[in-house]
């Protein structure tokens, strides 16, 4: 018996709407996928680690909290801890680097965490660990940098109790004195503060993409280059 040509195609237009719906289905369960949605962390991001220091308590620094979520959505990895852990902290990093699974270190303090930056740098530059960023918020007490990460900025409010950073001499790297005085910001709501949080997020961010070129940094001890040994005096905005 011959095939009813109407059967015929009626069964090809219902096998053609089963493949358009399987495809729709294919398509929509892509995008609802959240590893689909979401890009994948660029290498450079997976291999910083960016370590924020609270200050004294533990309740007052908790805008590095929401610095560090976003820098987590973004695929760079994060600790919070309290700056009396600052010790532990450059051992632990150290480790990580020297094991490969590190790359780029930066380092965000607030109040009391900032002002212990400078040891994190020293314990860390000890170890032959190069730091590529530093970040401290209205640091509490005269604080002086010995030794260099590739760039310090100490944001602070000049009539407040932050105070300008130091270079003692032999400092290598850059450092930037950045004064927010009249911003409105108060010692313990400038780490809260959105505009301060952008600008943490957004010098991150730039530390990461210089880190993919590398300058060469030297051993503990090596004798180093003319071209570094020049501090960068601070800047006063």
């Amino acid at each position: 018996m011959r095939p009813n040509g109407r059967h015929t195609a009626g069964i090809s237009q219902l096998s053609t709407i089963r493949m358009w719906a399987i495809c729709l289905l294919l398509l929509s369960a892509i995008a609802m996928s959240p590893t689909a949605a979401k890009a994948a962390p660029s290498q450079a991001a997976a291999s910083t680690h960016v370590y924020l220091l609270r200050g004294v308590l533990n309740i007052f620094s908790l805008g590095l909290d929401t610095i560090g979520s976003r820098l987590e959505a973004q695929g760079i990895p994060v600790t919070v801890a309290n700056f009396v852990s600052w010790s532990s902290l450059a051992d632990e990093a150290a480790t990580n680097y020297k094991a490969g699974r590190l790359k780029t270190i930066v380092l965000v303090g607030h109040s009391s965490g900032a002002t212990a930056l400078p040891d994190m740098i020293a314990k860390l530059n000890r170890l032959g660990v190069p730091v590529k960023l530093a970040i401290g918020l209205d640091s509490v007490f005269k604080t002086k940098l010995t030794t260099g990460a590739e760039r310090y900025i100490n944001i602070y409010i000049g009539d407040g109790p932050g105070e300008p950073v130091r270079a003692a001499n032999g400092f290598r790297g850059k450092l930037d004195n950045v004064d927010v005085r009249g911003s409105g910001v108060g010692h313990i709501t400038i780490d809260k503060n959105e505009a301060i949080q952008r600008r943490v997020i957004a010098e991150i961010d730039a530390a990461i993409a210089r880190s993919r070129a590398p300058a060469p940094v030297a051993e503990p001890g090596a004798p180093r280059p003319a071209r570094a040994a020049a501090a960068i005096a601070p800047a006063h905005n």
